[in-house]
């Protein structure tokens, strides 16, 4: 049913991350398909990494860590950079889901409180707007 996954990872919040990470674990395995850990990366330097490379270094680290805790064997990570993340990332996340042909996303969301009722959560954005399949994991 599906053939490749997508599961956005913000590697500051990795613990808040933990149920979505399996979720998506467990579909891989039950689908035989690849999951591609995406982070968005700041073009300056944030509490993750300095620079560009230091966190696709960092991305990789961890997409081979759920490789390795999960059991998966096709694991790939993509890195989309921005000038202002919280600004840019519903739309940076959609654009990477259609470019690179994912047919589910996989995202972690957290108890929605008053402010999610007057501004969308992200993973709430992306599966309003976006074009493939989107599993919301609270």
């Amino acid at each position: 049913m599906y053939s490749k996954l997508m599961v956005p990872v913000d590697l500051a919040h990795t613990a808040a991350l933990q149920k979505a990470l399996t979720v998506a674990a467990d579909l891989a395995r039950h689908y035989l398909c690849p999951i591609c850990y995406v982070g968005i990366c700041p073009t300056s330097p944030n509490e993750v990494a300095h620079n560009p490379e230091e966190f696709q270094r960092c991305l990789e680290e961890f997409g081979q860590q759920q490789a390795a805790h999960h059991r998966l064997n096709q694991v790939s990570t993509l890195v989309c950079t921005s000038h202002d993340p919280a600004v840019d990332l519903n739309q940076i996340l959609m654009q990477a889901a259609v470019d690179n042909d994912f047919d589910l996303v996989v995202m972690a969301s957290h108890a929605p409180g008053l402010a999610d009722y007057i501004f969308a959560s992200h993973a709430g954005y992306l599966a309003s707007h976006c074009e493939i399949s989107v599993l919301v994991v609270r």
